[in-house]
């Protein structure tokens, strides 16, 4: 038998035997490791906790990369303008031997009398923090926009005792068109405006311009994903009506107005995306004499609120 064999190669090495052997007890090179104590819900990949807390750190860091840090507001008409709608301030920035005319004095007096600090700066430095614009010796330095949560403005809505009525932004990229959306949306009543966290404006000082301070009463908040949150509001019973040319329904027979709604604004150039369009409930089109082919987005958005308000009054009324 090749156990019992003589030949080369043919005995069991000592030390070789199979089976059962005297082991290390785990103790050296190849010891197993243990896993430690179990990690929190949060912290388990896969587990509904680490999906709520991963979707809620995406939402803070979509609100935070909307705006980094301060802006400036350039030139003596923009401060002006901002500083009679009661635009937030942190600073005001005048250059050294500045040519004084009206708008300077006016600027300066309304600062003085909210408090704001008024600087005098080299216009070397005025070029450099308004990143070399026109500021004719004036700027405007406004802080950081704080955004809401999307929940804060369904508790808003619900706690006024109305109807909700909130507008999202569907790829709205021109702050200009995002702050006459937003003063808009506060002329009409609504309770707040959502902006998805990708491809869209932020709250910019331009922004905070155009919508003549509005955008200071009026919560807005930004969402990780847009479609998501409409249909969360959805299955909270929230009618949901896009702004399309091709509407399913005209401005004339919308009779979701009186109902809680959201309004969903495309973008300036192609309108709705397909998953929104998808989850509205209707999509809604503004009838214009022929041989015009669209309006403005935030001129829309002023027109089917203007429409939404008139009908919310005579339901009031009856």
């Amino acid at each position: 038998m090749a156990g019992n064999s003589r030949r080369q190669g043919a005995v069991r090495k000592p030390g070789t035997k199979k089976g059962a052997v005297v082991g290390s007890g785990g103790q050296r090179r190849k010891a197993l490791e243990g896993k430690g104590p179990t990690p929190k819900a949060e912290m388990r990949p896969g587990h509904p906790a680490q999906r709520r807390a991963a979707a809620k750190a995406k939402a803070k860091e979509a609100r935070a990369n909307k705006t980094e840090g301060p802006e400036l507001i350039a030139g003596r008409n923009p401060v002006v303008e901002a500083l009679r709608a009661d635009v937030p301030a942190t600073a005001l920035y005048v250059a050294l031997n500045v040519d004084a005319d009206d708008r300077v004095t006016e600027a300066v007096r309304i600062a003085a009398d909210r408090g704001i600090s008024i600087l005098e700066i080299p216009r070397e430095e005025l070029d450099r923090k308004t990143n070399r614009a026109v500021h004719q010796g004036l700027g405007l330095q406004v802080p950081p926009f704080e955004y809401a949560h999307p929940d804060d403005l369904m508790r808003i809505a619900r706690e006024s005792g109305d109807p909700p009525l909130l507008v999202a932004l569907d790829g709205v990229t021109d702050p200009r068109n995002l702050g006459a959306v937003i003063r808009s949306a506060a002329a009409f009543g609504a309770h707040g405006v959502l902006l998805p966290g990708r491809r869209s404006a932020g709250m910019t000082a331009v922004a905070w311009r155009t919508s003549a301070g509005t955008a200071a009463k009026l919560p807005v908040a930004v969402a990780t994903n847009l479609t998501r949150q409409l249909k969360a509001w959805a299955s909270d019973g929230l009618m949901i009506a896009g702004l399309d040319a091709d509407g399913s329904v005209d401005i004339d027979s919308l009779d979701l107005a009186t109902d809680p709604l959201v309004i969903v604004l495309g973008s300036e150039g192609r309108g709705l995306s397909r998953l929104v369009r998808e989850t509205c409930d209707a999509t809604v089109s503004i009838p214009m004499a022929a041989g015009v082919e669209s309006l403005n987005a935030s001129v829309a958005a002023g027109v089917l609120l203007a429409e939404v308000a008139r009908r919310r009054r005579l339901a009031g009324r009856v």
